[in-house]
């Protein structure tokens, strides 16, 4: 296996950067990675032709789905179930199959010469575990790395897992029942490119960029399901302790499973509760409606360890991010959606039954914990109700900056770095948060400035959108552009969808953001320096000293 798509991967002197051993520091297998890496292959293979036949008028909403849900299932802390993935790619291929016979149909009865394409579209997957692993060398990330050199391949990735972004939060929304034509096309375009294996490095880099304008619209797709859904977000408080009761706990990012759960838990007794990226469902005016979701449990994701080992009812992984169970709750969790763990039951079509059984074979909570809380639900609807107040804040002098600060946590050394600058924020500046990154602080009185608190919870990595769209209703204010703002973007990176996030605000010209804990392994140097030169991009240093430069550059 080779694999460098997240944050945490292994740095060796002897290899460099990359996961290259029989598992992976996510706990992915060798052989899972390898058939995640052809179950991509597979997906650019339906994305050739499905440019192709939409071309010529015909599309298939089952093969634009699939390319989402495909993608989705290989990023990092996922879907873990090797066995799934052959039957992935089995269904790939005949998906692919059914498109291209379309394509040919159609170029026939428009008496459009049919053309061919290579690589991906015309690869025939073995039918068992055993013969894929041998065909993985044409799927590898690093392929050809010998000749088109490690800039080409790193600017290859970053591309493919920004996509990966993109498709997991477009899944996102089509669950909600959102989706758009535009968006399936030029996320087939894109694959189309990667397929073809380009080595012209602009043209690379334009695709990256491409890949964060799809984004920026696929995050304001999925902000339309969940508002259109759920709800506007309402300010208020998120209960973080434990109330008596049988319980459930709902971790992941997908906020439909979480409201079947709750239809499906009505007037049972069961208490349900989020965990990481889930804390914002406590801000949705449809959610927060049920009594029964009482609160959330735990912080970010790198710590269900202990944090699932102590919870005392079943658990419901909807997304990223799932960790190895453990003995202490292997026999509690449950999968759904797109992920997945060998010997792990998976919930099918909605239905939380086998969960909910779970959580009352299980002891529950036997007494309540003194009550304390968190604030959430900053949404753009809520910040932009009160821009006059920020705007005559910024006028009058009352707030002198803003810092966004947001996107994913983990455990790797380095990220306190968030904690600390998010401490040392002047008392004059507003923090605006979003993703699980937010565990590292926001449990922290900053107080407020004329009434505004000073730590807003925006809500999920993907409301960055909210981010985006509070910032370019503050630059109309004053009249500038938004570099022109006094705001920073403290962004740190885990995976995928935070890939993703990075494209989309470099593809509106954003600058200066920092970036951390650690650069992404697919950076090079050479990379870098592109990034630094056309994008102002700041690696992390020190908390304390990039604060002072933030401030001081603004000022300047």
């Amino acid at each position: 296996m080779f694999c460098y798509q997240c944050e945490q991967t292994a740095h060796s002197k002897k290899n460099g950067i990359g996961c290259q051993t029989a598992q992976g520091v996510c706990g992915k297998d060798a052989t899972t990675a390898d058939l995640q890496d052809l179950m991509t292959y597979s997906v650019k293979g339906i994305a050739q032709y499905a440019k192709l036949a939409r071309e010529l008028g015909h599309t298939d909403n089952e093969a634009d789905v699939f390319i989402l849900y495909g993608l989705f299932t290989t990023l990092t802390n996922v879907n873990f179930n090797a066995d799934r993935f052959v039957e992935l790619i089995a269904e790939a291929k005949q998906i692919r199959d059914r498109l291209r016979e379309a394509y040919e149909h159609a170029a026939v009865e428009q008496n459009v010469p049919i053309e061919t394409p290579e690589g991906p579209a015309v690869w025939e997957p073995a039918t068992v575990k055993a013969g894929l692993l041998l065909q993985v060398e044409h799927a590898a990330i690093d392929k050809d790395l010998d000749i088109v050199g490690e800039d080409i391949v790193g600017l290859r990735a970053m591309m493919l897992y920004g996509l990966k972004g993109v498709a997991a939060y477009c899944y996102h929304a089509h669950v909600l029942g959102y989706q758009n034509e535009e968006v399936f096309e030029r996320i087939e375009k894109a694959l189309d490119l990667l397929a073809n294996e380009p080595t012209d490095a602009e043209l690379l880099l334009g695709g990256c960029l491409e890949v964060g304008a799809i984004n920026l619209k696929v995050m304001e797709l999925l902000d339309a399901a969940n508002t259109g859904q759920f709800g506007a977000q309402e300010a208020g408080a998120a209960r973080t302790t434990a109330v008596k009761g049988k319980a459930i706990l709902v971790s992941g990012h997908d906020m439909q499973d979480l409201y079947d759960l709750l239809e499906q838990t009505k007037d049972t007794g069961i208490n349900i509760y989020t965990h990481g990226e889930m804390l914002p469902a406590h801000a949705y005016p449809k959610l927060k409606a049920y009594p029964h979701l009482i609160g959330n449990y735990g912080t970010a994701w790198q710590n269900q360890h202990m944090e699932f080992a102590a919870f005392p009812g079943a658990i419901i992984m909807t997304s990223n991010c799932l960790i190895e169970p453990q003995d202490s709750y292997k026999d509690r969790i449950f999968t759904a959606g797109p992920v997945g763990w060998p010997g792990v039951p998976h919930l099918e079509h909605g239905d939380f039954t086998l969960a909910i059984e779970g959580a009352k074979a299980a002891e529950g909570f036997t007494e309540d914990e003194e009550e304390k809380s968190v604030m959430v639900g900053f949404g753009r609807h809520t910040v932009l109700s009160v821009a006059d107040k920020v705007v005559e804040a910024v006028k009058s002098g009352d707030i002198s900056h803003f810092f966004v600060v947001g996107g994913c946590d983990g455990a790797a050394p380095g990220r306190n770095y968030y904690t600390e600058l998010v401490e040392q924020t002047p008392d004059d500046t507003v923090v605006l948060t979003l993703g699980c990154g937010k565990y590292r602080f926001n449990d922290q009185d900053l107080g407020d400035i004329a009434g505004i608190p000073r730590l807003l919870d925006v809500g999920q990595c993907n409301d960055t959108y909210s981010a985006i769209q509070i910032a370019l209703a503050l630059a109309k204010e004053f009249d500038c552009g938004v570099n022109d703002l006094p705001l920073s973007y403290m962004v740190s990176w885990f995976e995928q969808k935070a890939v993703a996030v990075l494209l989309s605000l470099l593809s509106l010209g954003i600058k200066g953001i920092h970036l951390g804990p650690t650069l992404p392994g697919f950076i090079t140097p050479n990379l870098l320096n592109i990034l630094v030169e056309t994008f102002d991009i700041k690696p992390n240093g020190v908390a304390s000293e990039d604060l002072a430069k933030a401030l001081a550059q603004q000022a300047a």
